[in-house]
């Protein structure tokens, strides 16, 4: 592995043109930005599907390195405060030491702090052997990077992960997040995250949150991290003012319960009756 890594860095093919944008990750107890997921698009706005259908397996290793300068220098650039998210892609990965260079480099260059950097690993994507993959965490955290587990899902395969992985932090898949408010069941499963992760130590994040009512059942799990266009769209080649991110958590209606507890009031749950 060691020798191809070090080949890839050596012969970094020229690439299509991109750019990014960057979405906030709110935190509804504290009324505060905790963090900026950077998210990959066209140089003209086009979605990241645009982008992602050019990358070939040829240029996998230099599209991931180039994302991370990228991010890196323009949240830099944009003077952005807090946690900055970059997806990581491990298969991209050879050699942990070698492959982290251009981003210690980059973050070096830019005075960004390195404890302010999160990699969140999706779960969707077919990852190379666990060995390999603790290894690119071990060598990450030493450097003080945190890593996420993205898109997670409580099937056997994400429960497997975490355990395996150890992630800092989950977020919660969309598939799982939509219409919570509405699936007492859904509610649960997530309450259940939530407690899992204080019992962890792990930073519960869920993402994908639309609508107003997702949020506020959301928040009676006790859940504190919160990602959605209900709070900001990405902002492209900028950043989302907190007055206007943080201004939704003002829609809110008070907790009928304290965090925690309120999802537990069956009647909380619209459409959920006793004979159901």
């Amino acid at each position: 592995m060691e020798s191809r890594g070090c080949s890839a860095c050596r012969e970094m093919p020229s690439l299509f043109a991109f750019t990014m944008a960057f979405q906030p990750v709110v935190d509804v107890q504290e009324n505060r930005i905790d963090a900026h997921e950077a998210l990959v698009r066209g140089p003209n706005g086009e979605g990241a599907g645009s982008i992602l259908a050019q990358v070939t397996p040829e240029t996998l290793y230099a599209f991931d390195q180039a994302c991370r300068v990228k991010a890196i220098e323009m949240a830099a650039r944009l003077g952005l405060d807090t946690q900055l998210n970059i997806n990581l892609l491990p298969n991209a990965v050879y050699e942990p030491r070698a492959c982290i260079r251009l981003t210690l480099d980059a973050a070096r260059r830019h005075g960004f702090p390195l404890d302010r950097l999160t990699f969140e690993l999706t779960e969707g994507e077919q990852l190379a052997e666990v060995g390999h993959v603790r290894n690119i965490i071990r060598e990450y955290r030493r450097h003080g990077f945190k890593i996420a587990l993205d898109d997670f899902s409580t099937g056997y395969s994400g429960l497997a992960r975490l355990a395996d992985l150890r992630p800092d932090i989950i977020k919660i898949d969309r598939a799982l997040v939509q219409d919570c408010d509405q699936d007492r069941v859904r509610l649960a499963i997530i309450a259940s995250l939530v407690a899992l992760g204080a019992e962890l130590g792990i930073k519960v994040v869920a993402e994908g949150i639309e609508r107003r009512e997702e949020a506020e059942a959301l928040r009676g799990t006790g859940l504190r991290f919160m990602q959605g266009y209900f709070f900001s769209r990405p902002v492209f080649e900028g950043l989302a003012h907190p007055q206007d991110a943080l201004a939704s958590l003002e829609t809110l209606r008070p907790l009928s319960a304290p965090p925690g507890l309120a999802w537990a009031r069956p009647e909380a749950v619209p459409g959920w009756s006793r004979t159901a």
